[in-house]
């Protein structure tokens, strides 16, 4: 039987999923109104993964996401303003507003790429990994993928070459069962996409997804594993998105029993429930959390539409590097 973890590590869990859920309900609600457009992929129902996987990185480890990413933006510590405000499109974003939700920058906390590209981050979580071990740093890399991405060369390319090299990578599979609009036993021949990693010798662990507890631990074992220098771990979090594809999608392809199914299962309200049932924290501790997490939003956002908004000279800035003088 698993070890539970410490009450501290159990409420940093809880405050991370609190932020993710906070934001990404805001979000939506300000883009229906009008003072958000952008395209934006929710990623609602997948919070404990993130939040469950982060508590265990340090600022140095690096994160590489996708367009559907926000959640492990929040989790490893970029700042919700500077988040809100390259939403907005305003020059204090993380990209100077150029950005946009599938494109955010922070390396400060380790955020070092977000792509639109399906699967194109896993090479790049090899190269972040490979310069760390060069270096000789303990600092590991956590790239995020969905299961769709597991069909492409890059992800096989990418596993081989980690493996081959023992880089210290965790490829995080978010498998919320829909790639796009099509359902994974009609895109993927192999019943867990963990399973593959034994064709490049490296351990695979698929995991209930909506379990912080459960995903704690794998993912705890991986990061010590990749920071003793054994390599590479491919982790297959199961999960479900509670929106479709992007903001507008109304998920007609999806069964109405196995998403109200999901609904009922919904992670969050599940592990709150869990912590007080259990005696690890009471209810006006996690009421606390909420209204510091709403508070810190309000503010982020207030910080946002104050600031001002990218000067259109910005387009030509950024793009090559300046000369030597």
């Amino acid at each position: 039987m698993e070890l539970i973890p410490p009450a501290d590590i159990l409420l940093d869990i809880y405050r991370r999923m609190t932020a993710i859920k906070a934001n990404d309900e805001r979000i939506i609600a300000t883009m229906k109104a009008g003072r958000l457009t952008m395209p934006y992929y929710s990623a609602r129902g997948q919070e404990c993964i993130p939040a469950a996987v982060s508590v265990l990185l340090t600022k140095e480890d690096y994160l590489v996401t996708i367009y559907r990413g926000i959640h492990d933006m929040i989790a490893k510590g970029v700042p919700t303003k500077l988040i809100w405000a390259e939403l907005a499109g305003r020059s204090t974003g993380t990209c100077k507003g150029k950005g946009g939700p599938m494109h955010v920058t922070h390396p400060e906390s380790g955020c070092m790429v977000t792509t639109g590209v399906v699967g194109a981050g896993l090479p790049i979580g090899c190269g972040l990994a490979l310069a760390a071990q060069v270096r000789g740093e303990k600092r590991v890399t956590v790239t995020n993928f969905g299961d769709g991405a597991s069909n492409i060369g890059a992800f096989h390319e990418s596993l081989n070459l980690a493996s081959v090299w023992k880089l210290p990578v965790i490829f995080m599979c978010q498998n919320n069962r829909y790639a796009e609009h099509t359902s994974y036993a009609k895109g993927t021949s192999i019943e867990s996409i963990a399973e593959r990693a034994k064709s490049y010798s490296m351990p695979g662990v698929r995991v209930d997804g909506n379990d912080p507890v459960a995903l704690y631990h794998v993912a705890r074992a991986a990061i010590e594993r990749a920071r003793a220098g054994q390599g590479p771990t491919l982790i297959e979090a199961m999960t479900f998105r509670f929106n479709g594809h992007l903001l507008g999608d109304m998920g007609d392809y999806i069964p109405k029993a196995e998403y109200q199914a999901a609904l009922a299962a919904d992670p969050y309200p599940r592990y709150r429930q869990w912590l007080v049932q259990e005696k690890h924290a009471a209810p006006v501790a996690l009421d606390a959390i909420d209204a510091e997490v709403n508070e810190e939003l309000e503010a982020a956002v207030k910080f946002a539409f104050d600031s001002p908004l990218t000067d259109p000279v910005e387009i030509t800035r950024d793009i090559y590097a300046a000369a030597s003088a």
